[in-house]
């Protein structure tokens, strides 16, 4: 049976990004993703050693479901297949981004933040894309605003967004789930701070269940 990563990412809701600089951190950081309840990670492609630290943690933290983020050309997401990528996050739209992930068999969500480029994604055969940079470009209302014309278009908004926005974007039923690097900054991670990790992901977790309660 083959693995559902669009219905793995609709229960989970949240997608921590992470830029990671040491490969030797990747191990304990998924462990803590794990612990705080969140086995989830985009790896950004914005280091040299992202493509090292993917591979770790997605041979050595089997329970974590491990993407690549920031995919810029075809030769990366060649890359980051063998490198065990279970799925791919592009900043936009490039088409021979996407054709390569899908002669790959992988998931592939690229940025739009505009009517135009949500089109060109349905061209591709693409209904679940990527909104960035979120916040940015105005936040929910905007994504409700260009969202109206393409009602089988869903989105994971990224760019901008905190805990305290979790809530409104995730109650927006358009929104697969949302990306993030609050709960796993950098510097957390190059810090080793991977108990705050844990708790700022078990933090987000809660934001998500509560939601999930109140429906």
């Amino acid at each position: 049976m083959t693995f559902d990563v669009l219905s793995h990412l609709r229960r989970l809701r949240i997608v921590p990004l992470i830029v990671i600089d040491d490969p030797a951190r990747a191990v304990a950081l998924g462990q803590a993703l794990v612990a705080g309840g969140l086995p989830c990670a985009e790896v950004a492609f914005r280091t040299p050693a992202a493509r090292e630290a993917l591979a770790r943690m997605a041979g050595e933290c089997p329970d974590v479901l491990v993407g690549a983020g920031t995919v810029l050309t075809a030769r990366q997401v060649d890359d980051a297949h063998a490198a065990g990528a279970r799925f791919i996050v592009a900043p936009g739209l490039d088409e021979r981004v996407v054709r390569r992930s899908q002669e790959l068999g992988l998931p592939v969500f690229p940025g739009i933040c505009t009517p135009t480029e949500i089109g060109a994604a349905l061209a591709l055969g693409l209904h679940v894309v990527k909104f960035f940079p979120a916040e940015p470009m105005g936040g929910l209302p905007f994504l409700k605003a260009v969202a109206a014309p393409f009602g089988d278009v869903e989105f994971m908004p990224t760019g901008g967004i905190a805990e305290s926005h979790l809530a409104s974007y995730l109650s927006f039923k358009r929104v697969v789930a949302c990306g993030g690097s609050w709960m796993a900054p950098q510097q957390w991670i190059a810090d080793g701070a991977f108990d705050q990790v844990r708790a700022a992901v078990a933090q987000a977790v809660g934001v998500v269940q509560q939601l999930t309660k109140s429906r």
